[in-house]
């Protein structure tokens, strides 16, 4: 972590960014109200996280089933054809069904995240990114956690684990 970082996440910071994972809609009074800073101060030390690319974007989280996009999947594409990793990715991220794209280690995998309508639809999908590697499919059945917040307690379990090795 560099030391503009870790100037920026004090506790203070850590309270702030734990506050903005839980809801980044929170006012800045409102945010102030809850970590004990005036709403300039706020104001200040988010920019600064925005600058430093520390928070680098707010979403709106959408229920997929309710737009009617029930089946999700992750497919594993391996032996992308001789291609680079870099033109498979351009050629997944152009299709619309894909939600995220991970290259990750052994024999140049790409990890897709892939959303349809139909099992049919899903099928459609895995076709075309056969196209850029041989697919392997695993369909979501639940999400028993969809999201996990960020807290200053792995920076010191790391710590703690490195010491010990």
């Amino acid at each position: 972590m560099s030391l503009e970082t870790e100037k920026q996440l004090d506790e203070t910071g850590w309270r702030l960014l734990q506050e903005l994972q839980q809801n980044a809609r929170l006012s800045y009074t409102e945010l102030g109200q809850r970590i004990g800073l005036s709403l300039p101060s706020v104001a200040e030390r988010v920019r600064k996280m925005e600058d430093a690319g520390i928070i680098t974007g707010y979403h709106a989280e959408v229920n997929l089933s309710k737009l009617g996009m029930p089946v999700q999947a992750i497919i594993q594409l391996q032996g992308i054809g001789g291609q680079s990793c870099r033109n498979a990715v351009a050629q997944v991220w152009e299709l619309p069904e894909v939600l995220e794209c991970s290259r990750v280690t052994s024999s140049d995998s790409i990890i897709v995240k892939v959303v349809a309508t139909s099992l049919d639809h899903l099928a459609r999908v895995i076709d075309q990114l056969s196209l850029s590697g041989v697919p392997s499919t695993s369909i979501i059945r639940a999400r028993p956690m969809q999201r996990h917040l960020i807290p200053n307690e792995i920076l010191a379990r790391g710590a703690s684990e490195d010491e010990t090795l």
